[in-house]
This record gives structure tokens, sequence and C-alpha cells, in this order.
């Protein structure tokens, strides 16, 4: 009987501590990834743009695509920032999406008040189509540019940000160029959360992975991406993309497809986008990730939500268990061991837990302060930003044949195999 406890006892030191010891190795990972992209993305500001001025005589006209929907709160400051631009030769055509507040109001207005605004009022929406594509359609179909921006309503830019892009597209002979934004967040939860999302977005979604044409990984920023008229009509316009809810990843995707020259760069210095305004849309934004992924590909969507629990909820689990191990002795030891032979008190399995939280929280820390511009003592809050975002991703699982799963902006919408997942 002793030697069936000792060989129990055995296999399970040897699994909890190869455990991890993995979860530790896939943070040592993340952690130097994360700083290689941090350090060797390129980024908006770095470009020359004087030189460019002197070079090229000819500037495009630009098309800003602004589709709003029951935006009031933050229209103005869109628009203001849009009209303030440095750069010569642009038209702002913003479009009403059947809104219920003043949106729609305030676009007419400065219409009245700004000759570059063109004021349209998005026509019903076909079956088939999410309301922002139709939007983003309504809004090509009155544009005049040779070059298209298309941005959020909830999204600032700064004055020099359309001259620096149109630099980096006629320099670089680029046929679309997407801006990663400061993503800004108004509620505590998303302060939490995000910066571990974006730590693990990182290492699959880096902009040295989209800037290689050996990867398939490409995508646009639904806050700030610049495409010329003529890889916008090659690849379908919107209407390849119409019933996406992912609708800037799948359009991206496309033009990295199709072999046009697509660049990343990071403009968290000039373009401000809100990823999330409270727990519902935050907790719907973890949705709109996992639930196309799972109609396309079950396995991955399951593979990647137990990846998930394991690399950021375990750590914190076993913690808990250790903690728990050291004030009752007496129901751990009949689980795991007597007092001399328990796993949740081996120095080794202490340190490399330690170490793996250690990593958790610095990557959200930098995450915070460098990246989203916050402070770093949200990464303290990483137990419960992990714990937010494996359930989502468990939810959205369990939730995901349901009808008008997603609710996105007042809209109830139901994914099919039809949707594009990040990959």
């Amino acid at each position: 009987m002793n030697i069936l406890i000792e060989n129990y006892l055995f296999i399970v030191s040897i699994f909890l501590i190869s455990l991890i010891s993995s979860i530790f190795l896939g943070w040592v990972y993340f952690f130097l990834y994360m700083l290689k992209s941090l350090k060797k993305s390129p980024k908006l500001e770095s470009f020359n743009r004087s030189h460019n001025r002197t070079k090229h005589s000819y500037l495009p006209k630009v098309s800003v695509i602004l589709p709003a929907r029951n935006e009031e709160k933050y229209i103005l400051k869109c628009l203001d920032s849009l009209l303030n631009q440095d750069y010569p030769n642009f038209e702002i055509v913003a479009v009403n999406d059947s809104s219920t507040d003043k949106t729609g109001e305030t676009i007419f207005n400065y219409q009245v008040k700004n000759s570059k605004v063109i004021a349209i009022n998005s026509k019903s929406k076909p079956a088939g189509w999410t309301g922002k594509n139709w939007a983003c359609y309504q809004g090509y179909l009155r544009a005049t540019g040779d070059v298209f921006l298309f941005t959020d309503a909830d999204t600032t830019h700064s004055p020099s940000v359309l001259s620096l892009a149109i630099a980096h597209l006629i320099e670089q002979k680029l046929d679309a160029l997407t801006a990663i934004p400061r993503l800004l967040c108004e509620d505590i939860w998303t302060k939490m959360t995000l910066p571990l999302i974006w730590t693990i977005s990182y290492v699959r979604y880096s902009p040295l992975r989209a800037n290689n044409p050996k990867t398939k990984t490409g995508y646009f920023f639904g806050s700030f991406y610049i495409i010329s008229r003529k890889t916008y009509e090659a690849v379908g316009t919107h209407e390849a993309v119409k019933s996406e809810i992912v609708e800037d990843g799948a359009l991206g995707g496309i033009v990295k497809q199709e072999k046009f020259n697509l660049k990343v760069v990071r403009g968290e210095r000039y373009v401000d986008a809100i990823w999330a305004r409270d727990f519902s849309t935050l907790w719907h934004g973890l949705r709109r990730l996992m639930i196309p992924l799972y109609h396309q590909d079950r396995i991955n969507a399951f593979l990647i939500t137990i990846a998930t629990f394991f690399l950021l909820l375990m750590p914190f689990i076993l913690l808990s268990f250790c903690v728990f191990s050291l004030s009752s002795s007496t129901i751990s030891n009949i689980y795991i061991g007597d007092s001399n032979h328990n796993v949740l008190r081996n120095p080794i399995f202490l340190l490399v837990n330690f170490m793996t939280i250690a990593l958790v929280v610095l990557s959200s820390a930098i995450q915070s302060k460098y990246v989203l511009f916050n402070s770093s003592l949200y990464s303290l809050a990483s137990p419960i930003a992990s714990s937010i975002i494996c359930f989502g991703f468990i939810s959205s699982i369990i939730d995901a044949r349901k009808k008008e799963i997603i609710k996105w902006r007042g809209r109830g919408y139901t994914i099919d195999t039809s949707q594009h997942p990040l990959r």
C-alpha cells in the first residue's frame, strides 16, 4: 500500500512540476517575443516625412470614410481631429448608420459648416450585410478619392497622422497601411484585462509577422487603415466581407492573401481608439474573437481556449493551492501527500510558479505603461483579468450556436461558418 501511495505521489509531483514548467517556458517565449515586437515593429513616426515631400509633388486625394452608429458622445471629437489634419487634399464621407441618437444631426451640421464633410444617411441594410460593412460600402459609393482612409467614430487622430500615412504609402509603394492605435479604456475592467489580451495578441498578430510576406497573417485595425482605391476594388470592397463581424481583420486578410503590399505600423502616439466602453462591450469583444473561430475550426477554438486557461489562469490556481497547502496541511496532505512529500511545498515547484506569475504580471505592466499608457498598477489585477478572459472564451464555446449571440453597437448578430476567424 505504501508503495502505491509513493508511486501516486511521485506521478502527481512529476505532473505538476512538468505542468508549471511548461507554462513558465510558454511565458518566457511570450515575454521575449513581446519585447522583440515592441522594439523592432515599425513606427509611424519613424518615417522621414520631409524627405518624402521634397521627392513627391503629387498628393493623392484621400476620402476618409467614417461610419457611425449612435456615436453622439464621440463623433464631435473624431470629426474635429480629422478636419484638423495638415494634409491638404482630403474629404470626409460621414455615414449615419441608422442611429437613434443625435449622430446623424451632428454629421449634417458639420456638412453645413465645412465643405470637406459629405454627410449621408445609410440606406436600409440588405439581408446578409452587417451594419458597419454596409455603411462603409455606402461611403465608398460616394467617395471621390484615389485613396481611402477607413476609421471609426470613437477614434481621434493627431494632426499629422494622415500626412505620415500617405508618405508611407507613396515612398514605400504600399497598397495598404494600417496603424496600431493606442487603445483607450473607459472602465476599470478593460484597464485590467486588455494588457494581457494585448500581450498574447502580440505573439500571433505582431507587425513583424504581418509585414513578413512569407506568413499568412494579415489584418487591418478598423480605427485606422488606408488603402488605394485600386486595391480596395480589386479585393471586392466591403462587399467581399459583407457578413463579417470582425470585418477589418477579414478585409486585411484578403489583401494579404491576394499578395498586395500591406504594412502594419505602430501608431499609438498618433491614433487613439476606444476598445471597450464598459464590461458588456469588453465581454462581447472577447466573444467576437472566439465565436467566429469556433464556427470555422472547432478543434483550434478548443485548443486556444484550453491553452489560454493554462497560460493565464492555471498559475494563479496553483498558487492558491500552495497557500491552501501551507495553511491547511491536514486536508492537503490527504490528496497531495504528507508534509514531507507535498509537491505544493516543493521549493522547485514554488519557485517556478512564482516566476511564472511574475512574468504574467510584468508582461501586463509593460503593456499597460508603454503601449496603453495606463498605470502599471493595473497589472496587479492579473488574476481577475485572467479569469475574465478565460471565462469569456469558455462561454463563447458554450453559446456559439445560439442566435444573435453577439451584441455589438445595439445590434444582435448570429454567427455561422462563413465568418472569417482571426488566424
